[in-house]
């Protein structure tokens, strides 16, 4: 199952993707292609990563000594390690827990800020409506999974 999550640059340390579960990820679900039901598959993929990008900011908000970036990591795990069960009526409808550990080979690409957004995202985490709504319009960055260690900080 190809799995959107949401971690900060301190969860990449030299290259290697170091992530605690359980943890929230974000995936197509049944609920969230009822909810966009004129996107195509490429369209409803884009709402879950940008729903995991949110989840993101929310991870910066507890993490303030990671990096003012938000980060998406896109990897593709066996669906066994996936509780799909529905989440709760507040939360995003993409919404799904990663149970077990993500392994190197299942990571294929990151997503994240540009390094200039930072000040942005800050802004956004100390409550600044206006800055919130810029980073939402935003595009993070692709980085393949050969160049992580490559990302900036």
């Amino acid at each position: 199952m190809r799995l959107y999550l949401p971690a900060t640059l301190d969860d990449l340390r030299d290259g290697v993707l170091t992530l605690d579960v359980p943890r929230r990820a974000h995936a197509v679900t049944p609920a969230l292609t009822t909810l966009l039901p004129d996107e195509d598959e490429e369209g409803v993929e884009f709402a879950a990563q940008l729903m995991a990008a949110d989840d993101a900011l929310v991870l910066l908000a507890g993490t303030p000594s990671a990096p003012t970036l938000r980060l998406v990591v896109t990897v593709e795990v066996a669906d066994d390690l996936v509780d799909v069960t529905p989440p709760a009526e507040d939360e995003p409808v993409s919404l799904v827990t990663l149970t077990g550990p993500v392994r190197p080979d299942e990571v294929i690409c990151v997503h994240v800020d540009e390094p200039e957004a930072a000040p942005q995202v800050a802004r956004a985490l100390d409550g600044d409506d206006d800055a919130l709504e810029d980073i939402a319009e935003r595009d993070l960055l692709w980085y393949d999974v050969s160049e992580i260690a490559r990302i900036p900080r």
